[in-house]
C-alpha cells in the first residue's frame, strides 16, 4: 500500500487486487459455513428419519411376536403360562400420547372397521367418580356375535367351572378407570370370553391389568398423578375377533411401567374369530344351577339401595328379587377370588356363608360388582 498527500490531505491507495481477493475470501468462508450447516442439518435429518423407521420396525416386529404367541396359545385353546389368560411382557411400549392431557381419552378403528387402539390419560378424580355404581351400558363392539351361548368353563387353574355366557362386551378402558367416557364409543369395547375379562379367577385377563391402575389410585389417593393407559386389539389378518389385547400401562411418576398381554380363549372351547361361533355345548339355566360354582365377574358395582318391586321367593336361606338372588342378612355369595357379595345372577358360582366365616376364611367384601354380582 503507498500513502501520499495530496492537497493537505493524507490519503491512502490500495491495491484493487487485494481487496478483491479479501472479498472473495469471505464469500467463499460464507458459503462454506452455510454449506456445513446445510449439510450437518441433512444428516441430523437423515438420521432422525432413520430412528423413525428403525423404531417402527421394532414395533412391527415387536406386535409380530405377540401375534405369534397369541395365535399358538388360542388355537391350542389355552390360558396361556399364568393359567389366567394374560401374561406381563416387559416395559410399557406407549404411542401417541403427544397430543393427550390429563382427562383426554381418544378410541379409533382400524380399516376393516374393527376396535383399535384405545387411549387415555387417566386421574384419580375420574377413578373416584366411577365408584359406587356403574356409569352406563356395555356398548356392543364391530362383530358382536349373532349368537352368545350359555357355557360351562372349566379353569385348570382354580379347578372351577364357570357357568354363563361365552362372550362379554369388554372394554379397552375400563368403566371402574374412565368412568362415563368409557361408553362413548363402540370401539372402546371387544368381544371377549368370559375369561378374556376377568381371567379363570376374576383377577386376570383384563382384569388384571386394571387392578394395576386400580392399585395404583389406591396407594396413592388424591394424587395428582396421571396414569398413561393403552390397549390395542390384535387381530389375526382379517379375523373379526381379536386374539388378544396388549395393554401398556405408565404412571407419571414411572411407579407403573409395564406391558400385558391378555388373551381371548377359553380353555375347551374351540372359537372360529370370523364370527365367534364354537364348538361350546350350550347349557341351559337350570343345569347351571345344579354345576360347580365359577368365577365371577368384576366391574363397577351398583348401589345396594335397590328398589325391590318383584315379588321375592324364598330359596334356600336367601330370596328371589327378579333375577338377582339376595343373600339373608348376615349372609353373603363368596367367589373364587375370595371376594364377596350380597346379591348375584347365579347363586351356584359361589359359596354361600356367613360374614364371619367369611371373614375368617380371609375373604373381603368386593369394592366394585357388575351385571353378575353386587356387594
Amino acid at each position: 500500500m503507498t500513502l501520499f498527500l495530496s492537497g493537505g490531505l493524507l490519503s491512502a491507495c490500495g491495491n484493487s487486487t487485494d481487496q478483491s481477493a479479501k472479498d472473495r475470501s469471505s464469500k467463499v468462508t460464507t458459503a462454506s459455513h452455510s454449506t456445513k450447516t446445510t449439510s450437518r442439518a441433512s444428516m441430523a435429518n437423515s438420521h432422525q428419519k432413520q430412528a423413525v423407521v428403525h423404531a417402527k420396525k421394532a414395533a412391527k416386529h415387536h406386535t409380530s411376536s405377540i401375534l405369534k404367541r397369541l395365535v399358538y396359545y388360542t388355537d391350542k385353546e389355552s390360558a396361556g403360562p399364568t393359567d389366567n389368560y394374560y401374561w406381563v411382557n416387559g416395559k410399557a411400549h406407549l404411542t401417541g400420547f403427544s397430543d393427550l392431557k390429563a382427562g383426554d381419552y381418544h378410541f379409533t378403528n382400524d380399516g376393516q372397521g374393527r376396535s383399535a387402539t384405545a387411549r387415555a390419560v387417566l386421574t384419580y378424580s375420574e377413578y373416584r367418580a366411577s365408584q359406587g355404581s356403574r356409569q352406563g351400558d356395555p356398548l356392543a363392539p364391530p362383530a358382536w356375535p349373532e349368537d352368545n351361548p350359555r357355557v360351562a368353563i372349566n379353569f385348570s387353574l382354580t379347578g372351577r367351572t364357570y357357568h354363563g355366557y361365552l362372550y362379554n362386551r369388554s372394554h379397552s378402558i375400563a368403566d371402574s378407570l374412565l368412568g362415563k367416557k368409557s361408553y362413548a364409543s363402540e370401539y372402546n369395547f371387544t368381544t371377549g370370553t368370559r375369561p378374556q375379562n376377568v381371567g379363570a379367577n376374576q383377577d386376570g385377563g383384563m382384569r388384571y391389568a386394571e387392578e394395576t391402575a386400580e392399585n395404583y389410585w389406591l396407594n396413592h389417593p388424591g394424587t395428582s398423578q396421571t396414569i398413561s393407559y393403552e390397549t390395542t386389539p390384535i387381530y389375526k389378518g382379517d379375523e373379526n375377533l381379536p386374539r388378544g389385547s396388549v395393554v401398556n400401562i405408565k404412571s407419571s411418576d414411572d411407579a407403573i411401567n409395564t406391558e400385558i398381554v391378555v388373551i381371548n380363549s377359553v380353555e375347551g372351547i374351540k372359537i372360529d374369530y370370523n364370527d365367534g361361533s364354537s364348538n361350546a355345548k350350550p347349557i341351559s339355566n337350570s343345569s347351571s344351577r345344579r354345576q360347580t360354582r365359577p368365577s365371577s365377574s368384576y366391574a363397577s358395582h351398583r348401589n345396594d339401595n335397590v328398589t325391590r318391586s318383584t315379588v321375592k321367593q324364598h330359596v334356600s336361606g336367601y330370596t328371589k328379587d327378579g333375577q338377582w338372588t339376595v343373600a339373608a342378612s348376615g349372609m353373603v355369595f363368596v367367589s373364587d377370588s375370595h371376594k364377596y357379595y350380597s346379591r348375584v345372577i347365579n347363586p351356584g358360582n359361589y359359596q354361600y356363608m356367613s360374614i364371619s366365616q367369611a371373614n375368617a376364611n380371609g375373604a373381603t367384601r368386593a369394592i366394585r360388582g357388575n351385571q353378575y354380582a353386587q356387594p
